[in-house]
């Protein structure tokens, strides 16, 4: 029997940041995948797949160019899902072969079969062949991930009714008209690129508001561009069933008795954690009705303190970018290397057209701490860049402290806000100050002026402090304290 130091099951983010950080750390390491390659949800039905839509369709629509051309513009008029697949399974892939280099390069083993803790020190895994071979390990790391929500209601066949997983499978297609069930990330970011492809949307969420951990003011400014588009919301409406009629078209039937007709139909109303079948009960950790693990979140481990859990698979926030960081965090715990305190604030993207990205407090975080505040809002159409880029929407918007002057918060709408939002991001964590913006100088034309037009706007708005020269020490002529900072010279407008 080989015994590791460390046995990761699954290969997405956390499972890959996690078996590289202990293979860099001198770790004998086994990463165990179920699929026929490596990569986990992100790279075959999640992250990946749904960004490079997202590009193919916005450059084979020529949506970019619409401000310019009119929105009948199109690079390609006749667009179909063999268009959009081709770039998808070759950015597929490219992704698998560098993850199978990374493995390669650190010394990590890879497994491909369905793994089963059989006690907490030893896993089972049945290869495609249905042989099985123990491992036992020092300590685990279940990266697993999640699988779309089922419900018996709804009757899936991956052709007009899908999950988010069959709707980027070999059969991907364009549909006349869309319904969407479901206004979380995933259903939002479809919904979006589809209605780029000109397609009739209709979203669906019972809830009386969407993507609730986004600034209102933010998601207010989407709400308005989405139905400038012709995109129709239904909020606080449920979905009693879904039948097909006649034609095969999808028919959601509301509680409030209303009947959405679609050509297709994408239920993206929730997600579970792929953790059945991994025999839990065996190793002494418990799952909870959604299948999720309950971790330590300041070091990723379970019930059981040799095995940690990292990714989609404990929960929110469930992205990419923070399961890499928490299964880097459970391998160094593991092996007790030190671990950097982690930054207070980190990035959120949404990858919907338009783009939605956001760091720190919101407003309404703010107003419950009770810290004074001021905002300031910049739209991209105020910036040289936008106008060269065609843009007729999107905004940032900038929360900053009365008391401190410090950044509070940066929220974005429109091109480019996954990128833009670093730079709030540093500022925030660095601890500084509106004038950070306010006095350094952005490149010409960009759309990070956007900072600088939100920092003015916020600082027009705050009081005015009197300016108070230095106290000297007339025995030292040495300055009692450091004068406040000067008003900006130039401010918006």
């Amino acid at each position: 029997m080989e015994r590791f130091d460390l046995v990761v099951i699954g290969s997405g983010p956390a499972g890959r940041r996690a078996a590289i950080q202990a293979a860099k750390l001198g770790k004998s390491v086994l990463v165990v995948e179920d699929r026929l390659r490596l990569g986990g949800v992100s790279v075959h039905t999640g992250t990946i797949p749904s960004k490079t839509l997202r590009e193919t369709v916005l450059n084979l629509s020529g949506w970019r160019e619409r401000g310019f051309y009119g929105l009948s513009y199109r690079v390609k008029k006749e667009i179909e899902g063999k268009d959009l697949g081709a770039r998808l399974r070759k950015t597929l892939d490219y992704e698998i072969e560098v993850l199978e280099h990374q493995f390669a390069r650190n010394g990590v083993r890879t497994f491909g079969g369905m793994a089963r803790f059989v006690d907490d020190r030893h896993v089972c895994v049945t290869d495609p062949t249905g042989d099985e071979h123990v491992f036992a390990f020092d300590h685990a790391v279940i990266a697993v991930g999640t699988a779309p929500y089922r419900p018996a209601n709804i009757p899936f066949d991956d052709h007009t009714v899908l999950d988010s997983d069959s709707l980027v499978g070999d059969q991907l297609r364009v549909p006349r008209s869309l319904t969407v069930v479901g206004a979380g990330v995933i259903g939002i970011e479809y919904a979006t690129i589809f209605s780029a492809l000109d397609v009739p949307v209709t979203i669906i969420e019972p809830r009386e508001s969407f993507l609730e951990f986004i600034d209102r003011e933010i998601i207010e400014e989407f709400t308005h561009d989405l139905r400038q588009r012709g995109v129709t919301i239904r909020l606080g409406s449920k979905v009693e069933r879904v039948e097909k009629d006649a034609q095969g078209w999808a028919i959601a039937y509301l509680t409030d008795g209303r009947q959405i007709r679609s050509d297709m139909l994408l239920y993206a109303a929730g997600r579970v954690g792929a953790t059945e079948g991994l025999g839990l009960e065996k190793c002494g950790v418990v799952p909870d009705e959604r299948g999720r693990l309950k971790v330590d979140p300041a070091t990723f481990q379970t019930q059981i303190p040799h095995i940690y859990a990292a990714g989609d698979v404990i929960g929110f926030p469930s992205l990419a970018s923070t399961s890499m960081e928490q299964g880097r965090i459970a391998a160094l715990h593991a092996f007790d290397a030190r671990m950097p305190p982690a930054p207070e604030f980190f990035p959120y993207g949404i990858y919907a057209v338009p783009e939605i990205s956001t760091v720190g407090l919101t407003e309404s975080q703010v107003r419950a701490q009770n810290i004074p505040y001021e905002c300031g809002v910049a739209r991209f159409r105020e910036t040289s860049r936008g106008h060269i880029m065609g843009l007729q929407s999107g905004m940032m918007k900038m929360i900053v402290s009365l008391e401190t002057r410090k950044l509070l918060g940066v929220h974005i709408v429109g091109e480019g806000a996954t990128e833009l939002i670093h730079i709030g991001q540093a500022v925030l964590n660095l601890g500084a100050t509106l004038d950070y913006f306010v006095e350094n100088t952005f490149n010409y034309p960009t759309l990070a002026e956007a900072y600088k037009i939100a920092a003015l706007d916020a600082w027009n708005r705050m009081p005015r402090l009197t300016p108070i020269a230095p106290v000297v020490d007339k025995a030292s002529a040495t300055p009692d304290a450091s004068p406040p900072t000067p008003a900006p010279a130039q401010m918006k407008g």
